[in-house]
């Protein structure tokens, strides 16, 4: 019996008490643009050594890859365990994370739910080699759809706008922008460049095979408006600490202030492109996937640009918030969340020394 999702079903079930289409036929799904033919992206130069490494780390995921699905899932959930068990300096960090997130919690609760998330991160790793070496392909089979009508109603409130897609590192967040573009259609993403530039030609590299178009962090602004212009979707991960500090936006995560780049609201002000919040779901199986989209997030303009930005920024982390406390265990807690504080606040890291910038 196979374990691939017909999500022509599963989406239809999905949203049967919504009053929007949810219609998906061989032409594939209106709202969604075919990819073009020719990308945006221009990848970063490598020296000699960096391209060595690069063909390298190529070479043993596509290794990898020859083991089968269930193996390499059994080898994920072990290095996961391992991680859990060895790692003290993020296990640390996830802990405190998640003593902010749930105080009303047990530490053997927070301790059971930061386990599942690394056994998840090991989940993930596995389908990583699977995505990055051979058969890549047959993953998009693993995942389906929930919630298109919210799509749908975005498009449509904003015709020619573009679609800015907000989500998190959350379930298998590698494999919700790939599944997508596997299926054809267009998806540019945002992406910071590596330090380590051969692993940041691999990232690119795995994102670009499955079709999805790269939009380099430094020349983020401008490349944005302009895809957006054009009617693009762009997935932006937004749960991540905004580290330099003339750019954070200071709004509530869990009750804590929580650094957040401030640009992106302004983006969304500026273009006027809804924003979706789109996260990958692992299911009971642990092996399929949903590609769960809510409803478009209200953007507030009340010609107050400074205030705007701030509630907006608010309102985006919320909803960030909200899909960690449905599915905790699918959460990355590892992250320094908390590590770029308000001017005078006592760092929440206290076992680390943190210079604003």
């Amino acid at each position: 019996m196979s374990n691939a999702i017909d999500y022509r079903e599963l989406t239809k079930g999905a949203v049967a008490d919504d009053d929007a289409s949810d219609s998906i036929s061989d032409a594939g799904i209106p709202e969604f643009r075919p990819q073009r033919e020719r990308r945006r992206s221009r990848n970063v130069e490598l020296d000699p050594k960096s391209k060595i490494v690069f063909w390298l780390f190529r070479a043993i995921l596509h290794s990898l890859s020859l083991i089968p699905d269930f193996i390499l899932s059994a080898l994920g959930v072990l290095g996961g365990r391992v991680a859990y068990r060895l790692d003290r300096r993020h296990v640390r960090i996830g802990l405190k994370n998640l003593e902010i997130a749930f105080p009303e919690k047990s530490e053997p609760d927070r301790r059971q739910i930061l386990r599942d998330s690394y056994i998840n991160l090991g989940r993930s790793g596995a389908e990583y080699i699977r995505l990055g070496g051979f058969f890549y392909r047959r993953l998009k089979k693993r995942t389906a759809y929930r919630g298109l009508p919210h799509f749908a109603r975005a498009v449509r409130s904003s015709p020619g706008k573009g679609v800015l897609i907000l989500s998190g590192h959350f379930g298998n967040f590698e494999l919700l922008l790939a599944a997508h573009a596997l299926r054809g259609y267009q998806i540019s993403m945002v992406h910071h460049t590596q330090r380590f530039l051969a692993a940041d030609a691999l990232l690119t590299y795995i994102r670009e095979r499955a079709g999805v178009d790269i939009i380099r962090r430094h020349s983020a602004a401008r490349a944005a408006l302009r895809a957006l212009k054009e009617g693009d979707q762009i997935g932006i991960p937004f749960d991540q600490n905004a580290e330099r500090f003339s750019e954070a936006v200071f709004v509530p995560f869990f009750g804590e202030q929580a650094a957040a780049m401030g640009a992106v609201a302004r983006l969304a002000m500026i273009s006027r492109a809804p924003v979706v919040p789109v996260f990958m779901i692992r299911q009971p199986d642990q092996r399929n996937h949903l590609m769960t989209i809510h409803e478009a997030i209200p953007v507030q303009r009340t010609g107050d640009m400074e205030a705007d930005v701030i509630e907006n920024t608010r309102r985006f982390v919320k909803a960030i918030e909200d899909a960690a406390r449905a599915h905790p265990d699918q959460f990355l807690w590892v992250h320094r969340r908390f590590r770029t504080r308000p001017r005078g606040m006592a760092p929440l890291y206290d076992w680390e020394v943190r210079k604003l910038k």
